[in-house]
């Protein structure tokens, strides 16, 4: 084989192989079966929780700001910590789908008000940017949410059946 050949045909299956890492198949999981969501942002992962045992789990991308804490204000970039509700759904979202986490609470919001600012909103779990979703698992290479939970599309599609509104939702550090 000659070395154009040989590089064509590694380019080829790293390709391929990228290809079929990204769109793998999640498992399913119950309708409705989960009772509570557990979000590690240090571990960069999403749990599926019925009692204290977990369903799923799935990785996750971030607000771009990951590494500075709590959520402060309206465009810094970063995801919330604490204890929230999953409260509604938007089947017709921006991005795939998408759960809405009922940030700000009201100390979020007494925070945000003494320092003169706005707390921000609006944050989601959520799949990828529509018309985007040909990148799978590839959106996890960097955080690149303005301070939501990404998820590949076919993951929120089983977080979406998983998860009535009103489930709790804690994010850690």
């Amino acid at each position: 084989m000659t070395r154009t050949r040989t590089i064509l045909l590694g380019l080829a299956l790293t390709v391929g192989g990228t290809a079929a890492w990204a769109h793998a198949p999640t498992p399913q999981v119950p309708a409705g079966s989960a009772d509570r969501v557990v979000v590690d942002k240090s571990e960069r992962r999403l749990w599926l929780m019925a009692g204290d045992a977990p369903l799923a789990t799935y990785p996750v991308s971030f607000g771009a700001r990951l590494d500075n804490g709590h959520k402060q204000r309206e465009g810094d970039e970063r995801t919330p910590e604490g204890v929230y509700t999953l409260d509604w759904r938007n089947p017709d979202s921006c991005c795939h789908r998408s759960l809405h986490v009922s940030y700000p609470n009201a100390e979020d919001v007494a925070r945000a008000e003494a320092a003169g600012e706005d707390p921000g909103g609006m944050i989601m779990i959520h799949g990828l940017i529509n018309g985007t979703g040909w990148l799978g698992r590839l959106h996890r290479l960097r955080n690149w949410t303005d301070g939501c939970i990404a998820v590949t599309n076919d993951e929120m599609d089983r977080i979406w059946d998983a998860v009535p509104d009103g489930t709790p939702i804690e994010i850690r550090p």
